[in-house]
């Protein structure tokens, strides 16, 4: 079958690893994992934060840095015009729903609150990053089709060789998910998995000992 984008030229490239590599963990908070919340009780994103968790184990034990974020709110007045109404409700300090899922969450990683979809968006995490040497990113998260996919595209403005771990994103829906990463396959990032990733990690720490 016939795909216009690859025929003009699209998807022509792999991007390929680079020296140094940094996990970004986009959203794995209790609003999107506990089924207690609005938003928890979807079986796609405890599929996605559960490979995710595995992965994280295998990128501490390595020395790979690892950055991760959540997303809450003083009030409506420092949010933006969110259309998703649980994100209305509920994001705020303090509310149980921003606190990381204890499967992904580490002391050792760095973590902080964002406040718009994508990671980089007027946080610490370039300057985090530059300080590590990285130019490598994977990236994992919820929810793919949105602050997922926001990360990806600025990872890839600011320059960073991006690989997009299928397995450990997750989304809603499988059309929407499956879509994205399609479509930030063709343009701005390779499209991988777990296991993949895992076993560039464990050889990289492997020639850095």
């Amino acid at each position: 079958m016939s795909d216009t984008y690859v025929d003009v030229g699209y998807d022509s490239t792999q991007i390929g690893m680079g020296q140094k590599a940094a996990v970004l963990v986009v959203d794995w908070q209790l609003a999107f994992t506990d089924p207690r919340f609005e938003l928890g009780g979807l079986a796609r994103l405890h599929a996605a934060r559960d490979n995710t968790a595995a992965f994280l184990k295998v990128a501490r034990a390595a020395g790979t840095p690892i950055a991760a974020c959540y997303t809450a709110y003083c009030s409506q007045k420092d949010m933006p015009l969110w259309k998703v109404a649980a994100v209305r409700r509920e994001f705020f300090y303090g509310h149980e729903c921003t606190e990381m899922d204890p499967k992904i969450h580490d002391p050792s990683d760095f973590t902080y609150c964002k406040n718009a979809p994508s990671m980089f968006f007027q946080t610490p995490l370039i300057a985090w990053l530059v300080k590590q040497n990285v130019d490598t990113v994977f990236v994992t998260g919820c929810t793919t089709s949105g602050c997922v996919r926001a990360t990806i595209v600025d990872a890839f403005s600011y320059g960073f060789r991006v690989q997009v771990l299928a397995d450990c994103c997750g989304d809603a829906e499988e059309g929407p998910h499956n879509d994205t990463l399609r479509d930030v396959g063709r343009r701005y990032a390779d499209v991988t998995d777990r296991a993949t990733a895992e076993a560039w990690i464990r050889s990289s720490a492997r020639q850095n000992r």
